[in-house]
């Protein structure tokens, strides 16, 4: 009895047609993401090894290779590590109190019971288009005792004091950026498709359980992206404390760590700060990747 082997037949790969076009394409994309993003990165991993030696006490200052020298200075900061508390803390409380405002509104102009939508869509997106630092300066001014309009009830309740000035900042933050994340949230409501409203409508439910039982399920995906963004917008806190400072001394140089990176450069300690940037930037990595995967494990239950 004989067998007649049946040949393989080998998967060809289909070539990638046109690649000098892809590749002219990618081009501006590629330079400018690797001068503005990937180059800064690897001049600042390696500013952080560097340390500066003299010559005796008045001597020239020379940087030389240090290892992890500065990277063992930041770590031993207090001043820097009760900065990344202070905007932990502020995360905490100012996220999600912004993403429920935001939320809320999405869902008011989502709702079919609201006129005027395309007003109220530009009213509420309107404070992001101020300027971050226009912002603070504005909304110092109307915090500040001596300058507020509103001094009768500034000068009995300092809202630039030590205890409350973080909260004062997490204010003008919270104003400016409901709006934003107000806007990506809507954005998913209207991919939605409209059959399942109907079918809800058909069975009984009211508004309040479709946007409960519904819509917010529907469009975690993008509260999620909006809790990320958030999060990283939150360990880059700078412009408005910044600002702030010019109003009350209760900003120090090291309120934030990105005040603090401004300031340690200024002195100047390029290495300290760019090795305090390297540590803010891994944290800021890991903190949004563990909340990633939490929300992910979170729905795949």
């Amino acid at each position: 009895m004989t067998t007649t082997s049946v040949p393989r037949l080998k998967a060809r790969r289909t070539p990638v047609k046109h690649k000098r076009a892809i590749a002219i394409f990618l081009a501006p994309f590629a330079v400018l993401f690797a001068a503005f993003y990937l180059l800064p990165i690897g001049w600042a991993i390696g500013q952080s090894l560097l340390v500066v030696e003299r010559d005796g006490t008045f001597g020239k200052p020379v940087e030389v290779f240090g290892g992890l020298t500065q990277y063992i200075l930041v770590f031993q900061n207090e001043a820097f590590w009760a900065s990344v508390g202070r905007v932990a803390l502020f995360g905490v409380v100012q996220v999600p109190v912004m993403l429920g405002f935001a939320l809320v509104l999405a869902l008011l102009l989502d709702s079919p019971l609201v006129k005027g939508k395309k007003f109220f869509r530009l009213a509420f997106f309107v404070p992001y288009a101020v300027p971050g630092v226009i912002a603070a300066i504005m909304w110092g001014y109307l915090y500040s005792p001596n300058l507020s309009p509103f001094a009768a009830f500034t000068s009995g309740f300092d809202l630039l004091a030590p205890e409350t000035v973080l909260w004062s900042i997490a204010n003008v933050v919270t104003w400016v950026y409901v709006g934003y994340n107000m806007l990506i949230i809507y954005s998913a409501l209207l991919a939605l498709p409209s059959e399942i409203f109907e079918a809800a409508r058909l069975d009984g439910a009211n508004q309040l359980q479709i946007a409960l039982s519904i819509k917010i399920p529907l469009v975690m995906p993008a509260i999620v992206l909006t809790a990320i963004f958030s999060i990283i917008g939150t360990l880059q806190l700078l412009a408005e404390p910044q600002v702030f400072r010019s109003f009350t001394s209760s900003v120090s140089s090291t309120f934030t760590p990105n005040i603090a990176v401004y300031t340690t450069s200024a002195v100047p300690n390029v290495s300290l700060a760019a090795a305090m940037s390297v540590v803010l930037a891994l944290a800021t990595f890991i903190m949004s990747f563990v909340f990633l995967k939490f929300t992910q494990r979170k729905g795949d239950q």
